[in-house]
């Protein structure tokens, strides 16, 4: 079962759409159901990740500093990273939460 739904795009977007859409003998409907498809299966993903982090850091479940300097040794990270993990882990709560 599919739905219509009218949306407004760009004229470039458009046009790439509609080149697109010759390219691959797809129509254009076909294409922008399954990119909009794509982009919520992502952000459906994206967004319960992130509550799942917040609930994990609200319970105050984070990784000692041995075990982050382990997976940072291990990966070969150094710097700007393991400083904002050192940040965060100290402050128990990221920069700009919402």
């Amino acid at each position: 079962m599919t739905t219509t739904m009218t949306i407004r795009l760009e004229p470039e977007i458009k046009e790439r759409l509609d080149l697109l859409a010759a390219a691959t003998q797809r129509s254009k409907s076909f294409l922008a159901a399954e990119a909009i498809r794509q982009y919520v299966e992502l952000n459906e993903w994206q967004v319960a990740e992130i509550r799942a982090a917040l609930a994990e850091a609200d319970a105050g479940d984070f990784a000692s500093d041995e075990e982050v300097d382990a997976i940072t040794a291990r990966w070969g990270v150094r710097g700007g990273a393991v400083e904002i993990l050192r940040v965060f882990h100290a402050s128990r709560r990221p920069p700009g939460r919402w």
